[in-house]
Order: structure tokens, then sequence, then C-alpha cells
């Protein structure tokens, strides 16, 4: 309980925030239609104009909640769970680009960190254009990469992946090198006298002393290759995903449908990160290092 009841005090804040910013922001459209209309809005009617608005500038929680609930369990209840209104069949269209970019931004990440500890050219050369290449905005880049990739008739899920794999790849390369190298002198020492190879050095101190580095990469890498997802459905025109929802809900003045794809994509980063904590967990526990 102790632990619980500040994330509720913030929570509530947060919430108590959030309405009253929704007065603020949208009063002016209510107190307009109520000039038109020559009528005088109480206070009482004023608040609950501008937390009902069907286009409002800032939605209140409950519209989102309310709209998150109808685009997921309203369209399971429905027998629609994959409908393109459906949150759930946008969601796992992003989902799909997220993890194969995370996979294969993973992959590149933890390969690059084996040869830049490895490999003293690699180390002078490689990192630093990994370090330069996340100075180039991903608004930027997303759009010529899918270009490009149109080009030679690649469309579809690998230039998501892409884009994805590009975003997160950079805080694995990070993490892995700096648990590689976690490992002190006295430890490297003791296998030295052991006439451990480089391979045993490896696979007996160094990959077993990166873990706990690596799984905080995985975390922030799997939230940066949602974010990369979601960009990459920016700039098609998409109509599927949640990048998609939130541009389609843009056109046409939508908020409460941005602001619901907009939870439901911040809630599946969640979950993603939550699932590599609970690996995490169980793994460093098995290893005896949590």
């Amino acid at each position: 309980m102790n632990k619980i009841l500040p994330i509720l005090t913030v929570v509530a804040a947060i919430v108590v925030i959030w309405y009253a910013a929704a007065i603020g922001m949208n009063k002016k459209w209510a107190l307009d239609q109520a000039a038109r209309a020559e009528v005088t809005l109480t206070t009482g009617a004023l608040i609950k104009d501008t937390w009902s608005q069907d286009r409002p500038r800032l939605p209140a929680p409950h519209q989102v909640v309310a709209e998150l609930w109808k685009s997921t369990g309203g369209m399971v209840l429905k027998g629609k769970p994959f409908s393109k209104r459906s949150l759930i069949f946008h969601g796992w269209i992003t989902l799909s680009a997220t993890l194969a970019g995370f996979v294969i931004g993973t992959g590149a990440g933890i390969l690059l960190a084996v040869g830049i500890v490895h490999n003293r050219a690699m180390d002078m050369s490689v990192m630093p254009w990994a370090i330069a290449s996340q100075t180039i905005p991903i608004l930027a880049i997303a759009p010529m990469i899918i270009v490009v990739l149109n080009s030679v008739g690649v469309q579809g899920l690998i230039p998501k992946a892409i884009i994805s794999a590009y975003l997160s790849f950079f805080p694995v390369v990070v993490g892995m090198v700096k648990g590689l190298r976690s490992p002190d002198h006295m430890q490297l020492d003791l296998l030295r006298t052991y006439n451990a190879s480089g391979s045993e050095t490896f696979w007996k101190l160094r990959l077993p002393s990166s873990m706990p580095y690596l799984f905080t990469s995985l975390k922030i890498g799997m939230a940066a290759s949602l974010v990369g997802a979601i960009v990459g459905e920016l700039p098609t025109g998409a109509i599927r995903g949640l990048g998609a929802r939130m541009l389609t809900g843009s056109y046409y003045g939508q908020t409460i449908q941005i602001w619901s794809a907009l939870f439901a994509a911040a809630i599946l980063a969640a979950t993603l990160v939550g699932i590599i904590s609970l690996i995490e967990r169980r793994m460093l526990k098995r290893m005896g290092a949590a």
C-alpha cells in the first residue's frame, strides 16, 4: 500500500489538472455556441459542455476512456475485435512492425557491441558513427527511407521495421558495450591465470556481467522501437496502425480518436516493457544476480 499510494496520488493530481485544462481549452467553443443561440450558460452548464463536446480541443479523461473501451472491449463484445475501427486491429499492425524492428535493432546492437569491445578499430570508427546517427531527426529520415525502399518495391512491414530498428539499436549498443566492459581487471586477470581463451572469457564473464545492462537497454529500445513504428506510419498516409489512427483523427478533427490511439500506444509500450522486466527478474534470479 505504501508503494501504491504515491502513484495513485500523482495519477489523481494529473486527472484533476486534466479536467481543469479541458474546461479552459474548450470553453471558448461553448461560449460561442451559447452566444449564437442567445443563451446564457451557468457555470455548471459550461463545465458540462466542455466535458462533453464531440470535437473538443482537449477531450476530458472520461471521453478518452469511453473511446478506448468502445474501440477495444466494445469491439470484442460485438465479435469484431479485428474490425478496421478497432484499436486491437490497429495495435496489432503497429505491434508487428515494433517487434520486427526491435529484433533487428537488438541483433544489430549486440553484434556491434561485441565488435566494439573486442576490436579497437571498430571502437574508434563504428562508435562515433553510431552516436552521430542519432543526431538525425527521425521525422526527417523516415520519409527518405520509405521513398527509397518503395522505389525498389519494398513496402508494408519492412520500411516501418527498419525505422523502428534505427531507433532501437543505439540504446542496445551503448548498454551492451558498457555491460561487456563492466568486469574489472581483477576478474579478467583471474581468468588469464586459468589460461581461459577469449571466447571463454566472453561466455563465462563478459556476457553474464552484461545482462543487467542489456535488459535496461532493451526496455529503452522497446519503447523507442514502438515510437519508430508509429513514426513510420505517418509519412506513408497509412490507413492501418496506431500512427495511421492518429493521422486520420487529425485530418477530420477527431481529437478523442487521437488521444485514444495515443493512450493505446502508451498501454502497449508499458505492456511490452513489463514483459521484458518480468523476463529480466526471472533470468537474473536464475543467474544469482538478482
